[in-house]
């Protein structure tokens, strides 16, 4: 798994170590270190900040997440991402030309205002309950499935 710097503030890097059998990484490791993670198939972000669709469309790598991202749209490996702006954001022409552009280069959106609704600005800890966690996994699935030749 790998985070955001700002990722960490909320997430429990530890007990994700425990489920998963790999540590969590959020920076990048020096060039004479061991990759402690397995090469990815595919790449689910979730979630995808205003700021990191953003920023994935303009080619910005200035987190260790961004960077495993432009790599695996450079060799072409399946991403599922679900951007989770507020409703507001996501109303904004830059995030719409970053939905666009990361489309157009094969990067899987489930972003749908019709069947994922956002939250408005500050709306707090009911948004979380909005992430649409089974649409997610069903396309992760999908993905599994395309990558097995199924």
């Amino acid at each position: 798994m790998i985070a955001t710097p700002s990722a960490r503030k909320f997430i429990d890097a530890d007990e994700l170590a425990r489920i998963t059998g790999h540590v969590v990484r959020y920076d990048y490791k020096q060039p004479d270190e061991p990759d402690v993670l397995p090469l990815a198939d595919a790449i689910a972000v979730a979630p995808a900040t205003f700021n990191t669709i953003n920023k994935l469309a303009r080619g910005s790598s200035d987190t260790l997440a961004l960077g495993i991202l432009n790599e695996a749209i450079g060799l072409n490996l399946p991403i599922v991402a679900v951007p989770t702006p507020n409703i507001a954001l996501a109303r904004h022409p830059a995030f719409r030309a970053s939905i666009r552009d990361l489309r157009s280069w094969g990067v899987t959106l489930l972003f749908d205002l019709e069947l994922y609704p956002l939250p408005t600005p500050n709306m707090g800890a009911p948004a979380a309950a909005l992430f649409p966690w089974d649409a997610l996994l069903r396309e992760l699935e999908a993905v599994r499935r395309r990558l097995a030749g199924g």
